[in-house]
């Protein structure tokens, strides 16, 4: 592996000029306006993939968007590694926000990234990440360094919920058999604190529908004397959550994981600073769940957040109405033990229980799954450890973030495969947001870092 230092440094330009090509492409799975985008973005995988060595290499059709996929068997009485990411990103708006387009990437320096930093939609989540492994193996192969099997899943539907992906390993399992998944989708502490993530929440997304009259009425006609389902909606979404930003629906707590005073101790062994956390987002003061620190209800404690509100009119100028019905997104992250199924059930009972006689109301789930946990005793995280520590000169931090990846549960579930999480990006990388970005270094430390995990992770499996 002495040699992906150099390997990088002259390959440099064609790996970032790759990528860059590869974010050129909107590949927005939520819009069937880019589905031929979606397309075209795997065929782009699929190429990469060929071009780093991959024996064989196919795109597979699904209901949805196709999978992409790829391997390089050296020896089956080696381990296997899979790599999954995801070739689709989110819509980019609003596009206004962006200080360059979405879908025209340009790198420029920050303060945090003084090498540089890829800024375009899905740079960070998932295509610059996911790229990360096709350069990777591209030095393992070529170099005469891979020392295991290794697959690719890459699939296109990841930001929309990846519904077709529970078919696609139900009837794959042979073709996707593995001894460990390997995924970059999260991101850890900062440049100079590498870690791992070992949880992630789960995810409840639904959305409501509240009805009134069976038309929009006059302001001035009507007002003050029939339901307004704009006002109703607001008020129950404002009783969701009580004076101490508990969640108000029963029995949403039942089945919550506690987790011990001990690991919240360690937990609190990663640096975080609250001034530097409100300023870096401009605010004046954090909120949430009473008893649990800022870090601990972004990743350990369940939360219920509205995404979307809207109805009525929202045009410019003035229009006098009473709308005939007001919506809502509504997104609930869940912890170990919570199933997603259960609290859609949970949450669809308790809002039309809440819902004033006037009003009719719609809850209609969109995509859910479930949390996951990675064991820090397994041999997976043994060696993405040993990976970290070769490249950063320092033991990564195991940390539990607040996002989700339904489908890391779901390979658990049918390929009965453990997951390991390295992610290279930040927090500050505007994941989703306007303005999306992803270090250079950041990009071609997970380069240098993923082969080790390929090293250690052979070593420790004999």
């Amino acid at each position: 592996m002495g040699q992906i230092k150099n390997y990088i440094t002259e390959n440099k330009e064609r790996f970032l000029n790759e990528l860059v090509e590869l974010l050129k492409i909107p590949s927005i799975s939520a819009d069937t306006a880019y589905t031929k985008d979606v397309i075209a973005a795997a065929k782009f995988v699929e190429k990469s993939l060929q071009e780093a060595g991959c024996d064989s290499t196919e795109i597979c059709e699904t209901k949805g968007y196709p999978v992409v996929y790829g391997e390089k068997i050296i020896d089956k009485n080696l381990p296997t590694v899979l790599v999954y990411g995801h070739y689709d990103v989110q819509p980019p708006d609003p596009v206004d926000l962006w200080d360059s387009p979405p879908f025209e990437p340009v790198i420029k320096k920050t303060e945090l990234h003084p090498e540089g930093a890829i800024f375009a939609r899905g740079s960070c989540d998932d295509k610059g990440q996911m790229y990360m492994h096709v350069k990777a193996a591209e030095f393992m192969i070529r170099n005469n360094e891979l020392p295991c099997n290794v697959k690719f899943m890459i699939e296109g539907e990841e930001e929309v919920g990846s519904d077709s992906l529970a078919e696609f390993l139900e009837d794959h399992k042979e073709k996707l058999s593995n001894d460990i998944i390997l995924i970059s989708d999260t991101g850890m502490i900062a440049n100079d604190v590498p870690s791992i993530t070992t949880g992630l929440r789960g995810l409840s997304y639904v959305e409501v529908e509240v009805t009134g009259p069976n038309r929009d009425l006059h302001s001035g006609i009507y007002g003050g004397a029939v339901p307004n389902p704009i006002n109703v909606l607001n008020k129950m979404i404002a009783s969701l959550h009580d004076e101490n930003n508990h969640i108000t629906i029963k029995n949403f707590y039942d089945k919550v994981a506690e987790v011990s005073a001990e690991e919240r101790a360690e937990m609190a062994k990663a640096p975080f600073n609250l001034e530097d956390y409100k300023k870096t987002l401009d605010i004046a003061d954090v909120q949430g769940e009473a008893g649990y620190t800022t870090s601990e209800r972004y990743s350990i404690r369940p939360t219920l957040d509205v995404n979307g509100i809207w109805g009525g009119y929202t045009g410019e100028g003035a229009k006098t109405v009473i709308a005939s019905k007001a919506y809502a997104k509504i997104s609930m992250r869940l912890v170990p033990h919570q199933d997603p199924d259960e609290i859609t059930e949970l949450f669809t009972a308790h809002f039309e229980s809440i819902a004033p006689k006037g009003v009719k109301v719609k809850v209609t789930p969109h995509h859910g799954g479930l949390p996951y946990v990675t064991n820090m005793d397994s041999l997976g995280y043994k060696a993405a450890a040993k990976a970290y520590e070769t490249t950063f000169g320092k033991t990564p931090i195991p940390e539990r973030t607040g996002g989700s990846i339904p489908i890391v549960a779901l390979f658990e579930q049918v390929l009965e495969s453990k997951t390991i999480l390295m992610g290279f990006g930040l927090d500050s990388d505007a994941i989703h947001s306007p303005n999306e970005h992803f270090g250079v270094w950041n990009y071609l430390k997970g380069i240098e870092t993923i082969p080790y995990f390929y090293k250690y992770f052979t070593e420790l499996s004999k």
